[in-house]
């Protein structure tokens, strides 16, 4: 679900001190940017929204939600958004989020 070793490349690359505010960033960011799919008002502009969520998850290491994102980009370029499941794609970074955030504990 979470690629740790993501995680940990990345804050050896930016410094714990930069690291904590990344990860705020990042989780406001995807927290705002995942808001319209909890509706289910996210089909208008779904590949580009999928495309942003994508590039952020990859960053910091949301593995199987990022790969969600990519599924869903590219259905919806293909003109599917509209069989895109979004509760699937809402759960996961629900799911993921829970574990960055107490696997973070632990590094």
């Amino acid at each position: 679900m979470i690629d740790w070793d993501r995680v940990k490349l990345l804050r050896e690359e930016v410094g714990e001190e930069d690291f904590e505010e990344v990860v705020d960033i990042f989780l406001e960011e995807v927290d705002e940017g995942v808001q319209p799919l909890r509706k289910g008002d996210g089909v208008a502009g779904l590949a580009e929204r999928m495309h942003s969520l994508k590039g952020s998850a990859l960053n910091l290491g949301f593995a199987e939600f990022s790969t969600l994102c990519q599924t869903a980009e590219t259905m919806s370029a293909n003109g599917r958004a509209t069989d895109v499941d979004l509760a699937d794609i809402v759960g996961c970074y629900d799911q993921s989020r829970t574990v960055f955030v107490c696997g973070l504990e632990g590094l």
